[in-house]
């Protein structure tokens, strides 16, 4: 009888323990901008939120030979873009990857991608070092539709 009393609570501690671990960070509207024919690159955009804070180190993607983390800000007159070791996660706070701003940048694409399809993107995000992997998958959107942040479907960039 101990020994089953034992394996419930051990079980029941382990739920706790994974559920607490897995929800430490949420994806909302995660979606890709479709691309034409030999396109080799297309942005991810999605909303972020990390509950104790964190930051996102890495993307990777099938779809892609190169993904990236990347900003786009003015220097002076001009909109540049780089790409970032990381992103901070604030905790509780949205952060909003966006076209003209932070973003995933799919490069070196092995396929055109397609209003419709969907592009899988795991994200490594770490927090109070603890590494959490976020499986996304990404809605393929038009060139002419707009995203969810007013985009006009203008990546505006060339690699």
């Amino acid at each position: 009888m101990q020994r089953t009393s034992f394996l419930a609570l051990l079980t029941l501690g382990l739920a706790a323990f994974l559920s607490s671990v897995q929800a430490q960070t949420t994806v909302k509207d995660p979606w890709a901008r479709a691309t034409v024919a030999q396109q080799k690159a297309s942005g991810a955009f999605m909303q972020l939120q990390s509950a104790k804070g964190g930051k996102l180190l890495s993307a990777s993607s099938p779809v892609a030979g190169v993904v990236e983390i990347h900003e786009m800000a003015m220097d002076g007159n001009v909109m540049k873009m780089r790409a970032v070791p990381s992103l901070d996660l604030p905790a509780g706070k949205a952060v909003d990857l966006k076209p003209g701003g932070y973003h995933v940048m799919l490069m070196d694409l092995k396929k055109q991608l397609n209003a419709g399809d969907t592009v899988p993107i795991t994200l490594v995000v770490e927090s109070a070092g603890q590494r959490e992997t976020l499986e996304v998958k990404a809605a393929v959107r038009s060139l002419s539709s707009q995203g969810g942040s007013g985009d006009k479907g203008h990546h505006g960039h060339k690699h």
